[in-house]
């Protein structure tokens, strides 16, 4: 069975791009055609952004 993978569209270039039909809100996904990080902030539609520079102290 072929991974289910849905479109949606890349928040810089404007362009369809395939992404996994299971992603999750807030999960990180790498964009093919930029090669940069984008965050899903909705699955109903999917809605993509793009993903904030995180602080080398995050977390602490």
């Amino acid at each position: 069975m072929a991974d289910d993978t849905i479109t949606a569209e890349d928040p810089i270039t404007g362009d369809e791009i395939e992404i996994p039909a299971n992603v999750e809100v807030g999960e990180i996904i790498d964009s093919p055609i930029t090669g940069a990080e984008l965050e899903v902030v909705s699955v109903d539609p999917v809605v993509l952004e793009e993903a904030p520079e995180l602080e080398e102290d995050w977390g602490e």
